[in-house]
């Protein structure tokens, strides 16, 4: 007769075939365990090299996925993975077209903790939104996009009265633009500022008169700084000058 040792060896064995059987067979149907994050079938890499991003300290690497809608467009998922690929994360759960329907640009802050997302939304506009490292994975920093809290910050400033509109009707501007500026990983050492590592993000923003029928002013690239430790924005005096000279007055209209 066989030793109860025997019988429970066989029994676990049945066991892990079964079990093994049944993940093949969720594999080969599409489906992941639970565990086994990662874009769906539907959702292509883009294998561009201006659609892949890397961490400085090559641990985390930035991949984007699009699905073709039909007449919709394109949706597109923003993942990041581990070097070894055992943690995947998607950066942007529950976003549709009107959010993700265009790739987007990526910069990682020097000590890789931090990750600005430069997204377009439509012909001249564009949003930023900020992820703060845990782990291997990245998760939203901010309640809201980075650069909805910005135009925030603008439109609260006494200076932006000279604009002459109304700063809670902002669906009547016009190609309404937030760009990171360029030094996010010298920590805009090239902009001649010493700041500490990886603790400013600088923000550009715009918007245009085009389309109105009695032309306003406007700005273009006007600059202000998000401190990603205290969660404040501010101007500092070295952009005081850039910024006068920011607000555009009003175009004459086109006959």
């Amino acid at each position: 007769m066989d030793s109860k040792l025997e019988r429970k060896a066989r029994m676990s064995g049945g066991w892990l075939r079964r079990t093994g059987w049944l993940l093949s067979a969720l594999l080969l149907l599409g489906l992941a365990p639970a565990g086994a994050a990662g874009p769906g079938p539907e959702f292509k890499l883009r294998t561009d090299v201006d659609d892949i991003f890397t961490s400085p300290d090559r641990q985390i690497r930035v991949e984007q996925y699009g699905a073709d809608k039909g007449d919709e467009g394109f949706l597109f998922q923003f993942w990041t993975f581990d070097s070894t690929r055992q943690h995947a994360s998607l950066l942007n759960p529950g976003e549709g077209i009107d959010l993700a329907g265009y790739r987007a640009g990526f910069r990682f802050s020097a000590d890789s903790q931090w990750l600005v997302r430069s997204q377009k939304t439509g012909a001249g506009f564009q949003d930023l939104f900020l992820y703060r490292r845990n782990g291997f994975e990245f998760a939203s920093a901010t309640p809201k996009p980075l650069s909805e809290m910005a135009w925030d910050y603008f439109w609260a400033l006494p200076a932006t009265k000279r604009l002459h509109r109304n700063r809670k009707d902002r669906e009547a501007l016009g190609h309404v633009f937030a760009a990171l500026v360029q030094g996010m990983d010298d920590n805009y050492a090239s902009l001649g500022l010493d700041w500490p590592d990886s603790r400013y993000v600088v923000i550009s923003l715009s918007f245009d008169a085009q389309g109105e029928d009695k032309p306003r002013p406007y700005i273009e690239d006007w600059h202000c700084v998000y401190d990603l430790k205290t969660g404040a924005f501010s101007v500092p005096a070295a952009f005081a000058r850039h910024n006068a000279e920011a607000f555009m007055p009003p175009r004459p209209k086109r006959k």
